[in-house]
């Protein structure tokens, strides 16, 4: 399970650039609106200074760490909606997103052209949000009108659920002709379902990135705040229950064609940042989608997987390969807190804190586990 993550924003606010910086994958950049046509696509590691420990301890053969996928999406505008700037096209690529991570630029530059010719953070997050909100304004008025035909077809399980559907809807609609996310409606758990299928792009989590300057994120990790820019965004954020995090993609872009793992550090210091932003994005999605990581771990390899909160033993063990689901007998379990403690798997075992657990077990952030099945 790799966590899918929907990059956008106006043209010009530096996607592209956090993109490039994110995946080692170069994405088109360039000082004029939508240089980015088709949506580019990247593979990020998943920083996890367990997983690096762990291979300190094992000395495996080889290291694997979760992934992420980026999807660097072409610059909306307002009208996009309306086919405005290949509006149509672009907002048809969020659909297939998990996440989405809204960049905002937070800087003044005057050699770096803004499509609206002023860098006004609320007046940009707005264009998007409106943006987003109108195609899933479309897209509910043609569930509707299909729920509307099935209430006239004599199944009664059809027009059963085409009144949920209705329901949901009639709560929903409102909600996006003022512009406001489907995801700030309080549906019933059947009345999600119901829905699922409209694919609603404003029902994802979406979470702020502010694109600031070397002096802005300096200000951040001073002070916390990083100027008036990236205040609006902190504000609109927090009345939107959402996350913020803040990035200076050309100091990230730098940072990642630094293979020196202590002249990295030397480079993060010179902020004053304990974590690059690309690293605190990636965390911040995780937890937006409520997904946690498991290990595996021996001679041959260490490995980072992904799964979701609550997700029982067969279902994690299922994430390695569909077989080890199906033939779940039991999973041995340590945390890798007993390991950071204990050193080896024999001490472990030594101080009781070596498990069996059986197929009601909920995984646990940070678990170290070794399945066993029969197929």
């Amino acid at each position: 399970m790799a966590l899918n993550c929907g990059i956008v924003g106006l043209p010009n606010v530096g996607k592209s650039t956090i993109f490039s910086a994110l995946s080692s994958a170069p994405a088109e950049a360039a000082n004029y609106p939508f240089c980015t046509i088709n949506p580019n696509l990247g593979i990020a590691d998943v920083p996890d200074a367990r997983l690096a420990k762990l291979a300190e301890l094992f000395k495996p053969k080889r290291t694997i760490p979760a992934s992420v996928e980026f999807v660097d999406i072409a610059g909306l505008v307002k009208g996009a909606s309306k086919g405005e700037g290949l509006g149509n096209q672009f907002l048809s690529h969020i659909r297939e997103v998990g996440v989405i991570a809204h960049v905002v630029r937070c800087f003044d530059n005057p050699d770096i052209i803004h499509v609206n010719n002023k860098v006004d953070p609320e007046s940009d997050m707005e264009v998007i949000n409106i943006e987003l909100a109108l195609a899933d304004l479309d897209t509910l008025q043609k569930r509707r009108e299909r729920a509307e035909r099935s209430l006239k077809v004599q199944a009664k399980n059809e027009q059963k659920l085409a009144e949920t559907v209705l329901q949901a809807l009639d709560k929903i609609g409102p909600v996006l002709e003022n512009g406001k996310p489907v995801r700030s409606v309080d549906l019933t758990e059947d009345e999600k379902a119901a829905v699922y299928d409209c694919h609603f792009i404003t029902a994802k989590p979406q979470l702020y990135v502010c694109n600031l300057d070397e002096a802005g994120m300096k200000e951040i990790a001073l002070k916390g705040q990083g100027g008036a820019y990236a205040e609006t965004v902190r504000k609109r954020a927090e009345a939107e229950h959402s996350a913020m995090v803040a990035i200076c993609g050309k100091f990230e872009a730098e940072l990642g064609g630094i293979s020196d793992a202590e002249e990295k550090a030397a480079f993060l210091e010179e902020l004053g940042l304990r974590e690059s932003g690309l690293s605190a994005l990636i965390h911040a999605a995780y937890r937006l989608l409520g997904l946690r990581t498991f290990f595996t771990a021996g001679a041959d390899e260490c490995r980072a997987w992904t799964i979701h909160a609550g997700d029982p033993a067969p279902k994690a063990a299922g994430v390695i390969h569909t077989d080890f689901e199906k033939g779940f007998i039991k999973a041995e379990v340590y945390s890798y807190d007993d390991i950071l403690k204990y050193g080896t798997e024999a001490k472990i075992k030594e101080a009781g804190k070596y498990r069996i657990e059986g197929k009601e077990y909920i995984v646990q952030d940070g678990d170290v586990m070794f399945f066993k099945f029969n197929v």
